[in-house]
């Protein structure tokens, strides 16, 4: 679809009457908590202002996933629904409303934090890329998947939760898409058998299965053997560094640092109970107690109080 910038950037300046109603934000709550249980847990820390806006986000993407993955209904292929969803979007930013809730409470969220239109367009492209693409050869092709899956909404709540003083917006976005790539790492390990089960999908790299002597039929036959546990271990070790590299650009933002590193903490520990099966995410569902919860919430939180941003470049 053919988006006209000028109807765009008028959207921009619309006036700054909402346009979502509260009844649309609660909605949005809803979807998220009727869905992500993690997600939903780190959101409580954010600063109350903030949730309705990242409730929103979420609800958005969720949307999308849902008639992709769950339930076409109404729509004569899951094509047609993400299509119509995409649709739905560009039409909200060029008209300034929408006639879905959620689509309303996202562009009332958009409009007030600044995020641009052209930030969920790798997103939609990535929902299409999931009715025909079953595997990724290399980890770059993962990658490039995740820069619409997962990094759009790593940018989107940088925006939401905006930056401190000497930073901006463009500074902290590396570590975001980093966490983003992170966690969504961190989700298809966990979810390994799910996937190929449900919708016959390895995110595994296909060439790190190769390199460790994995096929597709160990998957299928859920072998766990030692190439498992090196392959695993192999993608665990790389998440980790995706997590080091995000912890930095915590302490960039002006609000909300409390509840990103606890998402951060959260997700992480799915790394370690995998670990802890013993590499089974076959039968075995890598989680996390609420009192271990409550114990890496009480983690983030100090570690939030005695980090300090790194100083920009060129600056002592």
């Amino acid at each position: 679809m053919v988006v006209r910038e000028s109807s765009l950037t008028s959207s921009f300046s619309l006036s700054c009457e909402p346009i979502a109603s509260a009844d649309d934000y609660a909605l949005c709550r809803r979807i998220m908590q009727g869905a992500s249980k993690n997600y939903s847990f780190a959101s409580r820390f954010l600063p109350r202002d903030k949730r309705p806006h990242v409730e929103a986000l979420y609800a958005l993407m969720r949307v999308g996933d849902d008639r992709v993955d769950v339930s076409h209904s109404g729509f004569a292929s899951p094509l047609a629904a993400i299509e119509d969803w995409e649709r739905t979007y560009w039409s909200a930013f060029e008209k300034g409303t929408s006639s879905d809730p959620v689509m309303r409470a996202y562009l009332d969220t958009a409009l007030k934090f600044g995020i641009p239109p052209e930030t969920m367009s790798t997103y939609f492209w990535a929902m299409k890329a999931d009715l025909v693409v079953r595997r990724f050869p290399t980890f770059a092709d993962l990658w490039h998947y995740m820069e619409g899956s997962a990094i759009p909404v790593g940018r989107a709540m940088t925006y939401i939760l905006g930056t401190r003083p000497p930073y901006q917006v463009h500074h902290a976005l590396p570590a975001a898409d980093s966490l983003a790539v992170a966690m969504q790492l961190s989700n298809f390990w966990r979810d390994v058998w799910q996937d190929w089960n449900e919708m016959g999908r390895i995110y595994i790299p296909l060439e790190d299965m190769e390199r460790f002597g994995y096929t597709p039929d160990d998957l299928a036959q859920r072998r766990i053997n030692r190439a498992w546990r090196d392959l695993l271990e192999f993608e665990i070790s790389r998440t980790e560094a995706y997590y080091r590299l995000a912890r930095p650009g915590v302490a960039m933002l002006a609000s909300g640092r409390w509840g990103v590193m606890t998402g951060l903490e959260v997700y992480r520990a799915i790394l370690p109970a995998i670990r802890r099966n013993g590499y089974d995410v076959f039968g075995r569902r890598a989680g996390t107690s609420h009192m271990h919860k409550m114990l890496l919430m009480m983690k983030a939180g100090w570690q939030v109080l005695v980090s300090r941003p790194l100083p920009l470049r060129g600056e002592s």
